[in-house]
């Protein structure tokens, strides 16, 4: 729809659609994609309808900021006609919110004779969570009439004793009796007897039934149903960058480098002279760093150290490090000088946002005494993260520091977005001259 409008427009305004134009539909359906993930259209309760309204208007001010800076740093803006792009950028907008309201109307408004009526059995945590959702969700169409379970209101917790309609010995009757569109069964997996009894029953009804496991006993990363030569399967612990998200993620790390690299390229110079005047050595500190799937990578940094370690034996920075040169400290402190590794961004071998890379041999040692330590190597590290936004950057001289920043990486791949990376990366450069951990 936003491109739409854009060709749209260039009717009254008599524009020819040519190479500048399509460009421009390209930039801005890709920025689209990748910038509005907060659609206020798909939230709970959307009876409320300007519910998400304010993140929306926000999103699309950073697709015209995005296309913006573009346009200044690569000159593009020049062949642009203003009132034309103006006026896009206002009626754009406002088409997509026409279009939700359609949507809303038309589409998701339920009528009482579609509305399925539904059973659980199983007042476990994937129960109470499907219910939940449930009586949240309006738009599901669904209506959740109560749970059976065995076990006493008493030892349930956050279950309303009217929301038990009765034990498991009591549903078929009640489903004979009431009509029922959906049973969904979240009895544990080690129940299996007992779901096979349930379903022998469930055979003289016309109710759809559903199996949903209790995966909650695992620690979930990624989860997902997939498909695997035909059979299905279910996934436990998945990188979040597969398929589009990958590919939104690598267009979002290119076009975010090419930006950066192109309005600090003085900062690199200065930094640059800077080493190589102040201390004997290298401008460039390269240290092997794990990578995506645990593969080894060469990370760029300017070199802030009298040493070059990269072997079995690496010690972290501490405050007053003898080995720091004249300016060491203070491109530490500022993270001037991680911003080599926004080539290692384009050359694909790192993210902007991503679990901080550590040395191979603190991975090695981590690895055996904390309890899930390499799954944040199913990602691309990146240049700022989750944990060090957080409070967990520099030294991790206890191992309770490095279990806080192993946390805060695995929270961020189960709840990766676009708009996330945008808040790390805003909290990054708005914090660097304030973090006390930088040394």
């Amino acid at each position: 729809m936003v491109v739409a409008t854009l060709y749209a427009l260039a009717i009254p305004f008599e524009i020819s659609l040519d190479g500048v134009e399509f460009l421009f539909g390209v930039l801005a359906f890709l920025l689209t994609a990748i910038l509005l993930d907060g659609v206020f259209l798909f939230v709970p309760g959307y009876s409320r309808p300007w519910l998400g309204l304010g993140r929306f208007t926000l999103e699309w001010g950073c697709v015209l900021l995005s296309l913006f800076l573009i346009g200044q740093v690569s000159g593009f803006s020049a062949y642009m006609y203003p009132p034309y792009y103006l006026t896009w950028a206002v009626v754009a907008p406002l088409v997509l919110i026409f279009i939700h309201i359609l949507f809303r109307q038309f589409v998701l408004h339920p009528a009482q004779d579609h509305i399925k009526k539904v059973l659980i059995i199983g007042a476990n945590k994937p129960g109470q969570l499907l219910a939940k959702n449930i009586q949240q969700q309006s738009f599901l169409k669904m209506e959740f009439l109560g749970f059976f379970e065995d076990r006493e209101v008493s030892r349930l917790d956050g279950i309303k004793s009217e929301e038990i309609i009765g034990d498991l010995n009591d549903f078929s009757k009640y489903i004979c009796e009431n009509p029922v569109h959906q049973i969904y069964i979240t009895l544990p997996m080690t129940a299996q007897p007992r779901v096979m009894e349930l379903l022998d029953h469930l055979k003289d009804s016309t109710a759809s039934i559903y199996f949903i496991p209790d995966l909650f006993v695992f620690d979930l990363i990624n989860a997902r149903f997939d498909n695997v030569a035909g059979l299905p399967v279910v996934a436990i612990c998945e990188s979040p960058f597969l398929g589009f998200n990958g590919l939104v993620k690598r267009i979002t790390d290119v076009v975010l480098s090419l930006i950066i690299l192109m309005l600090i390229w003085p900062v690199l110079l200065a930094v640059a002279v800077a080493v190589k005047l102040t201390s004997a050595g290298p401008i460039f500190f390269k240290q092997k760093r794990y990578g995506e799937d645990g593969q080894s990578v060469l990370v760029y940094k300017f070199r802030s150290m009298t040493v070059m370690e990269d072997g079995d034996q690496v010690v972290q920075a501490k405050k007053n490090d003898s080995r720091l040169t004249p300016i060491g400290g203070f491109i530490r402190k500022t993270s001037l000088d991680e911003l080599p590794q926004f080539i290692n961004v384009l050359q694909g071998k790192m993210s902007i946002v991503g679990p901080r890379p550590h040395a191979n041999a603190h991975n090695e040692q981590y690895r055996k005494l904390i309890k899930g330590y390499m799954i944040r190597h199913k990602v691309k590290p990146g240049i700022t993260g989750w944990a060090q936004v957080n409070g967990f950057r520099g030294e991790t001289d206890t191992l309770e520091k490095m279990q806080g920043r192993i946390f805060y990486d695995l929270d961020y791949l189960r709840n990766w977005s676009v708009w996330l990376d945008l808040k790390i990366i805003w909290r990054t450069a708005t914090g660097m001259f304030r973090d006390k951990n930088a040394f």
